[in-house]
């Protein structure tokens, strides 16, 4: 079958992806021309393939084709769109995203839309910063049980160093871009969360929510082998 990607010019699809790594090929749509945008996105709906899109401003979805936004279910806070329909949601593994303040809203979302997009359903720990630390030991039992915890803070990110000393299973860091002066538009809270004294954190870029649910994904894929439920 030909490949109606071809035809859209400065594009090369990755349609194997998935296959060779168990992660699709996702559309980072803020830095393409609309135009080029709408074309990538019309020729999937002709072809029938599902695509999730990140970064997907306000006004690019208002801007698509009527076509392409009815047949889209957009996210604003997360600016993230679902081309089709996700992927059946199936067991083998447990994921909980965390944040520290509801600033942290969009890479957090971000990050349960990217789970659940691709069959993980990620429950949302929310508000539970360590300005106000009875919030989060309230939920330390469920942290305890996850597999994989994601954790969205900003300002100094002390809070992924907290939940990574209370749990066992993976800790992935996501520092957010929210806060005052020198919290220089989330630098101070990569800085922090990279030089955090609880052993094993992993770190992703600011405000990256799509790549933390990509690395917990890759986590849940051998989980998911381990207990027999297909990738």
């Amino acid at each position: 079958m030909a490949d109606p990607f071809g035809a859209v010019p400065h594009l090369t699809f990755d349609a194997d992806r998935a296959a060779r790594i168990g992660l699709e090929e996702v559309v980072l749509a803020e830095s393409k021309p609309l135009p080029l945008l709408a074309g990538l996105l019309e020729a999937a709906q002709r072809e029938g393939r599902r695509l999730l899109c990140t970064r997907l401003t306000e006004a690019q979805h208002a801007g698509l084709p009527e076509t392409v936004r009815a047949a889209m279910d957009y996210c604003m806070i997360s600016r993230t769109g679902w081309l089709g329909a996700p992927a059946a949601v199936e067991g083998g593994a447990d994921v909980v995203v965390v944040t520290a303040g509801t600033s942290d809203a969009g890479p957090a979302t971000e990050a349960v839309r990217v789970l659940r997009w691709s069959g993980v359903e990620g429950e949302l720990v929310a508000d539970v910063g360590v300005a106000g630390l009875w919030r989060l030991l309230r939920w330390a039992e469920r942290l305890q049980a996850a597999d994989v915890v994601i954790v969205c803070a900003g300002m100094d990110a002390a809070l992924p160093s907290v939940v990574a000393g209370l749990v066992g299973g993976v800790v992935i860091a996501v520092p957010t871009s929210a806060g005052y002066g020198v919290a220089a538009g989330g630098r101070t809270a990569l800085n922090a969360a990279l030089a955090s004294c609880a052993p094993g954190v992993v770190v992703v870029n600011i405000d990256n929510g799509y790549g933390a649910a990509c690395a917990a994904l890759r986590v849940t894929a051998r989980l998911r082998r381990q207990h027999g439920v297909p990738r």
